[in-house]
């Protein structure tokens, strides 16, 4: 799956169009590499860096949505490495 689809689809972003302005920014990273195109492929157990509004999480992905579905659908297709309360 498209990296750009996958963040759109687990409401990382609102929309593709952010998600790809998010990939060209470069700070986003996928097992520890830079992602450089919104075409990255994505796939089960990769382990993504992103800077969501003022802090950085780190997800594991757990599963690929089909949709981009209601909250409780998309948490169950990741999961956060380090969670902060």
């Amino acid at each position: 799956m498209r990296i750009d689809r996958l963040l759109c689809c687990l409401r990382f972003v609102k929309t593709r169009s952010q998600a790809h302005a998010l990939v060209d920014q470069g700070h986003i990273r996928c097992n520890s590499r830079r992602v450089t195109r919104a075409s990255h492929a994505v796939s089960v157990g990769d382990v993504l860096t992103l800077p969501i509004g003022d802090r950085i999480e780190i997800a594991e992905i757990t599963c690929l949505p089909t949709r981009r579905g209601p909250p409780a659908e998309a948490q169950a297709c990741y999961h956060l490495l380090d969670p902060r309360g």
